[in-house]
């Protein structure tokens, strides 16, 4: 039998395969495309689900407006959306050299919640007792230390005893939560478990805006570990283990060093956005400080293939969705678990993606066409 009758008899109706390749731009396209699918089934949802869209077809252009509305339509909502996309990407950041060493670091909630209660322990019992500019540093130190801590612990024993590093990241999240919970318990004796905004402990304010500081480092600090990166022995070492730990081995790279080293910076840029958080407009401390960021930036890194310049636009398009569908609870008056839905259905498409960057979706006649091309 010929290779053209073995593919006519033997061919599916859909099968896959993995690409050789493709394009940056192919890739952002085939992204893009994802993301307006996934805002065209959240119309069609609204539309069967929001009464104001169903009595009113005419409003389904609203809700799509809404989404932009939620972030650009005024001024302190558009530096709202740049502090909360600088805060995400701090993070985001910080877990990107474990990943790139393939050290599944899922402790970002965790790590960058000690450095909030750390940064708010030193303000709470030193803030109007020393200056200002002293507080803002001791506070920051405070918080990278925490935060390089609560990374070190689950390197070491990877490292030495090679633990499971995901799940004990994970379960070092949970102990951030009760640490803070434990201390708001010893700082708030009527009970209430809250604690008040914190008069001290505030970053400089420039030219009247409290989030400019706050988005000049972040993105300082894109640059900066983009360099780290790619172009120093520390980056390439990374890189090195996170491919192979033996061919590391082989070319004399200490593997359980790297692994140490790499996640104390990475504990220690968690602490850095708790210390955002904690000396930017919250200046107080919950256990809800971080409000699930550290497990949204495990997906900004992964989206952005943990390349710091993409994860500006990652870590921009979820702020955009989440402010979006805030405002589409608030225009519409919609229950917030609504807001949850659409978000989860445009990331679903957006994740989806991926699959189809990486493979290739052929119908019957394909194999066909390919003989056909192989005999000629």
């Amino acid at each position: 039998m010929s290779n053209l009758a073995r593919a006519e008899g033997r061919e599916p109706l859909i099968h896959l395969s993995k690409r050789a390749g493709i394009s940056r731009g192919k890739a952002w396209s085939i992204r893009i495309i994802a993301v307006l699918l996934g805002i065209l089934v959240c119309g069609i949802a609204a539309f069967l689900l929001i009464e104001k869209v169903q009595n009113n077809p005419e409003k389904i252009g609203e809700f799509y407006g809404t989404f932009i509305k939620g972030s650009f339509s005024t001024s302190r909502k558009f530096w709202k959306f740049l502090k909360n996309t600088a805060v995400l990407l701090c993070i985001s950041l910080a877990l990107t050299p474990a990943f790139r060493m393939r050290f599944w670091n899922t402790g970002g909630e965790g790590q960058t919640l000690v450095g909030v209660l750390s940064a708010i322990a030193v303000n709470f019992y030193l803030g109007g007792k020393i200056p200002e500019g002293i507080l803002l540093i001791l506070m920051l130190l405070a918080a990278l230390a925490a935060g390089a801590l609560w990374g070190v612990i689950p390197a070491i024993f990877r490292a030495k005893w090679g633990t499971n590093e995901t799940l004990f990241t994970l379960m070092m999240n949970y102990i951030a939560t009760y640490l803070v919970s434990y201390f708001l318990v010893i700082w708030v004796p009527s009970g209430s478990s809250t604690l008040g905004k914190l008069k001290n402990g505030r970053l400089p304010i420039i030219a009247d805006n409290e989030n400019i500081l706050i988005v000049l480092i972040v993105v300082a600090l894109t640059a900066a570990l983009y360099i780290y990166l790619q172009y120093t022995k520390h980056g390439y070492e990374i890189s090195v283990v996170g491919e192979s730990v033996r061919t590391a081995r082989y070319i004399g790279i200490n593997e359980r060093k790297v692994i140490i080293r790499t996640m104390i910076l990475s504990g220690m840029l968690c602490g850095l956005a708790g210390y955002l958080i904690a000396a930017g407009s919250d200046q107080t401390v919950t256990t809800n400080s971080v409000g699930g960021q550290g497990f949204t930036g495990i997906m900004v890194a992964w989206l952005g293939k943990f390349n710091p310049l993409a994860m500006l636009l990652t870590s921009a398009l979820i702020q955009l969705l989440n402010q979006g569908a805030m405002q589409i609870s608030k225009d519409f008056g919609v229950n917030s678990s609504l807001t949850s839905v659409i978000i989860g259905i445009i990331l679903f498409f957006i994740i989806g993606s991926e699959f189809f960057i990486n493979y290739e979706v052929h119908f019957r006649g394909h194999a066909k066409k390919a003989a056909r091309r192989a005999i000629k």
